[in-house]
């Protein structure tokens, strides 16, 4: 009897585990995982520099000789055109030796004139052997000496003239006074400047570009200029010019941003403006945490790509830039509007649907299965 019990006990629970075993586990939910997108791109990799809109043509304006300063005609911020008289040194002293000059060249004609009357006299003696031949070439060589004087008188006339036209600074071309930096009855040496003349030809941004990174900047590139005072307005302009030589107190290279010429009209001397200049290479390629790199049975880089719509993951193969601090550009191998799983990758495997979420805990796009 007890035999019977035990063996019926034994087929009881033999076909319990049976049953136990036909029974299928619940599928596991989804895991979580951290999602985020590349971040930069060409569109996005812009390098700012602070900058000042200056004017193409800057000359500053000086005498070119030195004296008081008996006028001066404009002030900063006058508009001039090409010719105008700007300022007047005192003329009394130019105009003393233009007259000694000019004194000095009526002595030398007279002396010219008496001496070729002398030279046609001693020709005719010579002619008729009254004087020596000697005699005639001195007084032949006496009159070229007379002649190379009053030359040299003319000369030094013109001179004395002409330093009588640099008592007056004209302006060379059509623009607007800058700055000004002498006053009425100041004394002034020769090429000390008086005005700094701002050109009406184009307008231009000076900014400075890092030592470290001048190798990426080149004459030519494009550029947005963007004035402080008119925010998110950006002007087209280019890389015109840029020092070949670093400042050796900043050890920066000074540029100049052109703007083109149908934004130049819209600028103002002296406003404060940012550069935006699109950065070249690895520079400009989408950048993405160190912490989504992982590496593929055979050692390449990859990082986890999210599917849309199913949440399935998908490895993908990345070519990668020189590493950075906390992220790393990449070359090739995702796009900007993918999702990339961003921590805990060597937990995954291809196929694996999981539950995508960004930084701030939220789903992205919708579950998988939901309508």
């Amino acid at each position: 009897m007890h035999g019977r019990q035990w063996r019926l006990g034994v087929v009881m629970a033999i076909a319990a585990l049976a049953a136990c075993g036909g029974k299928q586990a619940p599928p596991a939910p989804p895991r979580p995982v951290l999602v985020v997108q590349p971040g930069g791109g060409p569109d996005l990799a812009f390098d700012a520099f602070a900058g000042e809109v200056r004017a193409r043509n800057e000359n500053p304006l000086s005498f070119r000789i030195g004296g008081n300063l008996a006028r001066r005609l404009v002030d900063a911020g006058d508009r001039v055109r090409q010719g105008q008289l700007l300022a007047e040194l005192d003329p009394g002293d130019q105009r003393l030796q233009a007259g000694a000059a000019q004194a000095q060249v009526a002595a030398a004609e007279a002396a010219l004139l008496r001496a070729r009357a002398d030279l046609d006299r001693y020709k005719a003696l010579a002619d008729q052997q009254l004087v020596s031949r000697s005699t005639y070439d001195a007084q032949l060589a006496a009159y070229r000496a007379a002649e190379g004087q009053a030359r040299a008188a003319r000369a030094q006339a013109g001179v004395a003239g002409n330093q009588t036209g640099y008592t007056q600074l004209r302006a060379p071309r059509d623009g607007v006074i800058a700055s000004r930096m002498a006053e009425a009855g100041q004394t002034v040496a020769a090429g000390q400047a008086i005005y700094i003349l701002a050109g009406d030809a184009g307008r231009e941004v000076q900014i400075a570009l890092p030592e470290a990174r001048i190798r990426d900047f080149q004459v030519g590139q494009p550029a947005l200029v963007e004035l402080w005072g008119r925010a998110g307005e950006r002007l087209p302009a280019r890389i015109r010019e840029i020092a070949p030589a670093a400042d050796p107190q900043v050890r920066t290279y000074a540029a100049r941003v052109a703007l083109e010429p149908a934004a130049a009209a819209a600028v103002d001397l002296g406003q404060s403006a940012r550069v935006y200049v699109q950065q070249a290479g690895p520079a400009a390629a989408l950048r993405i945490p160190l912490s989504a790199l992982q590496r593929d049975e055979a050692g390449r880089a990859s990082v986890w790509v999210v599917a849309p719509g199913t949440h399935a993951l998908r490895r993908a193969p990345v070519t990668l830039g020189p590493f950075g601090a906390d992220s790393v550009p990449v070359l090739s191998g995702v796009a900007a509007s993918d999702w990339i799983v961003a921590a805990g990758g060597h937990l995954l495997r291809e196929g694996q649907v999981v539950a995508p979420v960004d930084r701030d805990n939220r789903p992205v796009g919708a579950a998988p299965g939901a309508r």
